[in-house]
């Protein structure tokens, strides 16, 4: 079966590459151009400089301006513009980097054939959803605790599979050791 996927998946993706190939790459649009150029822009250090040079010019023009209403205005308004235009460029750019951190975990599940393929689009799912899967992860947690070798990667049915086997090993084990004791008393 995951063999099957891993197949399918090498082909969509084989099929994708090549499509991308005959495309021209797509345009960006005039504001994600934007965005990307005053995101890197206003996370610089000059941009901390310039803000904090900000500040002090207007500190010191106070008492130019006898710390009027409009000397405070100024501060007041500035700093509310662009801390509203911020919000929404800080957004936009967290969202585009979440929808590529979940892409390339998406394709790390799915290119790996013993992880459980339930977290492809985990990011999807309801919170209701989310804490059913934090459950089983917590449960795998507790029955991989008691192994060797904690560097053992599990998918949350491997270890159902594996924690099964062990109580069927260990069951086994235990009646023969009873057997055992019993055959020795007679």
């Amino acid at each position: 079966m995951a063999r099957i996927l891993i197949n399918d998946f090498l082909l969509l993706f084989y099929s994708l590459n090549e499509n991308m190939k005959k495309t021209p790459p797509a345009k960006k649009h005039f504001f994600e151009k934007l965005a990307a150029k005053v995101t890197v822009a206003t996370g610089s250090t000059a941009a901390i400089i310039i803000a904090f040079g900000s500040v002090l010019v207007w500190a010191a023009t106070g008492p130019v301006f006898h710390y009027s209403e409009n000397w405070q205005l100024v501060i007041n308004t500035g700093t509310t513009i662009i801390t509203f235009l911020m919000v929404f460029l800080i957004q936009k750019s967290q969202n585009k980097e979440s929808m590529a951190v979940q892409l390339k975990l998406n394709e790390l599940v799915a290119a790996h054939e013993f992880a459980s393929n339930r977290l492809v689009n985990v990011e999807d799912m309801t919170e209701e959803e989310l804490k059913v899967i934090q459950k089983y992860y917590s449960r795998l947690k507790q029955k991989t605790e008691s192994e060797e070798s904690l560097q053992r990667s599990h998918s949350i049915d491997e270890a159902e599979e594996m924690h099964e086997l062990k109580k069927g090993i260990e069951k086994s084990i235990k009646k023969k050791v009873k057997e055992g004791r019993e055959t020795k008393k007679i």
